[in-house]
């Protein structure tokens, strides 16, 4: 049992130093090599995952890593995001992304049906990941339900996986049966 807590916490502190990393250098845009380790150490810092002296040399390791991968390039003394770094950074954001919950429901449904080729069944099977992710319920293969304004996701979502078309967002006043969406969103009570 010791070994698996171990692997999960290196995967976690993978994962959480590669988003830090990918956003500092998304934030200055293009960030000189040895201003990466500064922001890094600082927001590694507050996350308390480090000892002191390795933490230049894991950082470094991970930096030549995503180099390795496509997803940071260096130029001369400095290290910039590619497109794929980019694509990378915004499904790391994706994952742990939250849609605003106001303290009120408005009583409306929203509701989005995607229409995606079987052709693209990869590309489908991500959205229906996502929606599923952010909390969104499913009614059927291709029609999903939220209950809070979720329109800005929804266009970030189609610009991310460039599929505008493919899906339509509604906001529905009434929807038959819906007790059992109630129950799961928690909203029997409002």
């Amino acid at each position: 049992m010791r070994i698996l807590e171990q692997e999960t916490k290196k995967r976690t502190r993978n994962y959480q130093l590669q988003k830090i990393i990918l956003s500092s250098v998304a934030a200055a845009g293009i960030l000189g090599i040895g201003l990466v380790a500064p922001n890094v150490i600082g927001a590694l810092g507050k996350m308390g995952m480090f000892p002191g002296k390795t933490q230049n040399r894991t950082i470094h390791n991970s930096r030549h890593r995503l180099v390795k991968a496509g997803l940071l390039v260096y130029e001369e003394k400095y290290v910039r995001l590619t497109p794929k770094g980019e694509m990378r950074l915004r499904q790391l954001e994706r994952k742990n992304y939250q849609l605003p919950k106001p303290k009120r429901w408005d009583r409306k449904w929203r509701v989005l049906i995607f229409d995606i080729p079987e052709k693209k069944k990869q590309l489908r099977d991500k959205v229906r990941l996502t929606l599923h992710s952010i909390g969104f319920k499913q009614l059927q293969k291709s029609v999903w339900v939220f209950p809070y304004d979720c329109e800005d996701f929804i266009t970030l979502l189609k610009a991310d996986f460039k599929i505008g078309k493919e899906i339509i967002y509604l906001i529905v006043e009434t929807l038959e049966n819906d007790k059992g969406l109630k129950e799961y969103f928690n909203l029997l009570k409002e």
